[in-house]
């Protein structure tokens, strides 16, 4: 079956940076969609990045368009999400999810698969 394993969170002030990285198995995800969402207490599933696991098509969230980037490394399975210019609003727990489907989508409901998410704070 497919597991999502979400590893990077952390603590970090404001102006600074980090990685996070999923490893996916399970599958082959040649034909997928990887994305990141995000989740701040009391907020909606927000959608951050999604990239097509074939062609490298990347998409953003308007909030961390310019500051995010996504990637993959097919030889690893994994998926990336680097996370730069952090700010407290972006302080949230994170989430990797995998999409059977070639087009991207922006919704939460469109991902089949989900990791069990990685808590990234950002101080003041």
């Amino acid at each position: 079956h497919v597991q999502l394993v979400e590893t990077g969170g952390g603590l970090v002030q404001a102006g600074g940076s980090l990685s996070l990285s999923c490893a996916a198995s399970g599958r082959t995800f040649s034909s997928y969609v990887m994305g990141w969402f995000r989740q701040a207490p009391g907020k909606e599933r927000e959608f951050v990045a999604a990239i097509k696991w074939n062609s490298g098509t990347t998409m953003y969230g308007d909030s961390v368009k310019g500051r995010f980037t996504i990637s993959r490394d097919n030889a690893k399975n994994t998926v990336y999400l680097q996370m730069n210019s952090l700010n407290p609003e972006d302080t949230a727990v994170y989430y990797c999810a995998a999409r059977p489907s070639p087009s991207v989508s922006v919704s939460a409901r469109g991902y089949n698969y989900w990791g069990q998410g990685t808590q990234v704070t950002v101080s003041s």
